[in-house]
């Protein structure tokens, strides 16, 4: 049975079996841990996760003609899920040594990203998250202060993890080949992290910050703080720096000031 992948659900089947090896190889998979696949595809992944015997295995897949598919290909030996990945309470794996692989779809990569960063104790939550992203996205998460890919994205993903580029991706490891290349990153949940009352203040922070990125970050810290300039101090920030030159931690620093005033 031949499935063909659907555009309209961003769906670019991997069938590179060095690249597939390679996502096996980090996984580093044994028989204590319980992995998730979302966006499985055809299988050609969830099939090399399998042969490793994990604890459990489950898929995650909108689309019903694939889970169908992969039903009939793996019977009860997974579990599946057909549903919006966007959708899940991934919460309700907590303390289960979890690994996520994900080929992410393009349209809804950064969404689920931010989705699983948010979950409380992340730590407890899994070991790690090998996912696949558009390239240009990839750049984005991985990104360094003082650097034009810098913003929102990377400080948000770095709050709370450890975040390794493994490899570029050519776009004939996939079928259909994408017009773009994909990049391979591992995620590992830091220990310690700052803790905040509310992630969405963090998303909050940075939104007012890069909407006007290359604006002197006087205006966002004004409409931000009541007493900015106090806060500034505190934080020994220069006014007239832009977004890109303040570093993931000044950020969470920021938002830490941010939440003592809203209490106060």
């Amino acid at each position: 049975m031949i499935i063909k992948p659907k555009k309209s659900l961003g769906q670019n089947f991997l069938i590179d079996d060095k690249v597939i090896n390679k996502i096996i190889e980090l996984g580093n998979i044994d028989q204590k841990n319980q992995v998730i696949e979302v966006g499985p595809g055809n299988g050609a992944l969830t099939d090399k996760i399998f042969r490793k015997k994990p604890k459990n295995l489950i898929v995650i897949e909108k689309d019903e003609k694939l889970a169908n598919f992969l039903s009939k290909k793996f019977g009860n030996q997974i579990e599946i899920i057909n549903k919006d990945m966007m959708k899940i309470s991934y919460e309700d794996y907590f303390g289960q040594n979890l690994i996520i692989f994900g080929n992410l779809p393009y349209n809804l990569s950064t969404q689920i990203l931010t989705k699983w960063i948010k979950i409380k104790s992340i730590d407890k939550f899994c070991k790690k998250l090998i996912l696949m992203f558009q390239k240009e996205v990839a750049d984005r998460i991985i990104a360094n202060s003082n650097t034009h890919n810098y913003g929102r994205l990377s400080i948000i993903s770095n709050w709370k993890m450890n975040i390794e580029k493994i490899l570029d991706i050519e776009p004939e490891s996939f079928s259909p080949s994408p017009k773009i290349k994909s990049t391979l990153l591992v995620f590992i949940p830091k220990k310690k992290y700052y803790e905040f009352k509310d992630p969405k203040n963090l998303e909050h922070i940075t939104n007012i910050f890069f909407n006007q990125r290359r604006k002197m970050i006087k205006k966002p810290m004004k409409f931000l703080f009541k007493n900015y300039e106090q806060v500034a101090k505190k934080l020994s920030l220069d006014l007239n720096l832009r977004p890109q030159n303040l570093d993931h931690v000044t950020f969470y620093k920021i938002c830490e000031f941010y939440e003592l005033q809203l209490t106060s």
